[in-house]
């Protein structure tokens, strides 16, 4: 198929680039990725940060996981011009945690610096997203490789300025703005988000569809690329190279 959406994949809250060579049933497809801004306390800042690397692009889906859901959300809800589709897994509208204690929990991890950062922060982050099934899939994951991803990848000072973007975000009202077909990916097991956040967005975003991917967490797209890609595969094929054939089926 010719004249195909470019895939622009918005990084996790590690910051790093995804790694596309993974994603083999999306090779076909034109992809880019990018790394996120170090020491960005707002997600608005952060939608200005991918629409800048967009800016060359006329025709473009959104494909964010997690924290990089919630920027590709906060930049679908402007209406920009070439978006064409939007995915979001293991993402949220606004702060999925309601307990006040934890929010003031987190916002002292991400004041912690050097030893503390790396010893404690890290692996009680790593330990959150962590699921039964990260061993299950196509590249095996465990809480260590959750750590040294953001060991190599996110100094303290942007896990500090990532977790107050992430607490004080909320689209929630904004969701009816996302005027392009959306899937929201959601594992079958996260306790760090849970399902309240896509059920949320679900039904907030005009049209949306959600797809639960049975035996996978949180750190999915890692675990279970192929898995993972073949959703996004599917929902492109249905609701973004063919909308009128796709809407006909409907």
């Amino acid at each position: 198929m010719t004249n195909q959406p470019t895939l622009v994949f918005i990084p996790c809250f590690s910051g790093a680039p995804w790694d596309l060579e993974q994603l083999t049933p999306l090779a076909h497809r034109p992809r880019r990725t990018f790394r996120l801004p170090e020491n960005v306390d707002d997600m608005e800042a952060y939608a200005d940060a991918a629409a800048a690397h967009i800016a060359d692009l006329d025709d473009y889906v959104l494909v964010g996981d997690s924290f990089g859901a919630n920027i590709a959300l906060a930049l679908a809800v402007r209406r920009p011009a070439g978006l064409r589709g939007l995915v979001m897994s293991g993402g949220f509208a606004a702060n999925p945690i309601s307990s006040p204690l934890w929010k003031a929990a987190m916002r002292l991890m991400g004041r912690l610096r050097g030893g503390p950062y790396r010893q404690l922060v890290l692996r009680a982050h790593a330990h959150r997203l962590a699921s039964p099934h990260d061993r299950e899939g196509q590249i095996p994951w465990s809480e260590a490789d959750s750590r040294h991803l953001f060991l190599t990848n996110t100094p303290a000072t942007s896990f500090g300025a990532r977790l107050t973007a992430a607490l004080d975000a909320d689209y929630t009202d904004r969701l009816d703005k996302v005027a392009v077909p959306t899937l929201i990916i959601t594992p079958s097991h996260d306790k760090l988000i849970g399902e309240e956040a896509a059920e949320i967005m679900r039904a907030g975003i005009p049209g949306a569809r959600e797809i639960v991917l049975e035996g996978t967490g949180h750190m999915f797209r890692f675990s279970h690329p192929v898995t993972y890609g073949r959703a996004v595969e599917t929902f492109l094929a249905e609701r973004v190279d063919e909308p009128e054939v796709a809407g006909a089926a409907r």
